[in-house]
């Protein structure tokens, strides 16, 4: 009898901290075709907020893209070829949306900052996607996708700052 309510409460105290973790995090899938190798910013993300990114564009797609975390920059995903170009955000400054166009490859990033700043990246070709957070109070945590000599498809999971 005692085994049991011991499983019945971590049983309820894990359903109850997955439902807390949900209220505070979203994500809705890749935008892209698919293809390619994966890729995610995940571990990167708890060496703080994002404070910075790079992106590398062709004349028809993103080729590649990478991101800072508290001062610290996380891998770079895609080809090496072409102009780097580099952002950094303000203190204080988070990512509350990501827009786009996307058709075999991610053609096109714009990034909206809290401080209403809009970073645009590639080309406007394609079909467009509007990625937001699920929940107030919560930012861009970190990106993942599929990637090759370009970016395949991407996709963005929002949460509450560390």
């Amino acid at each position: 009898m005692m085994l049991a309510l011991l499983c019945l409460c971590l049983l309820l105290g894990s359903t109850a901290a997955s439902s807390v973790q949900s209220r505070f995090s979203s994500f809705v899938g890749e935008y892209g075709a698919g293809g390619g190798t994966a890729f995610s910013f995940s571990t990167e993300q708890l060496n703080g907020p994002i404070t910075g990114l790079r992106v590398r564009e062709s004349t028809s797609s993103i080729i590649g893209v990478q991101f800072q975390y508290g001062g610290r920059w996380g891998a770079y995903y895609g080809s090496t070829s072409g102009p780097l170009l580099e952002v950094l955000l303000h203190r204080g400054e988070n990512i509350t949306q990501v827009s786009g166009k996307v058709a075999t490859y991610v053609n096109e990033l714009v990034y909206v900052t809290s401080h209403g700043r809009i970073l645009k990246f590639g080309q406007p070709a394609g079909t467009s996607f509007n990625d937001f957070p699920l929940f107030d109070g919560t930012v861009l945590r970190y990106v993942s996708g599929r990637y090759s000599s370009v970016i395949h498809s991407i996709g963005f999971h929002w949460g509450r700052l560390p």
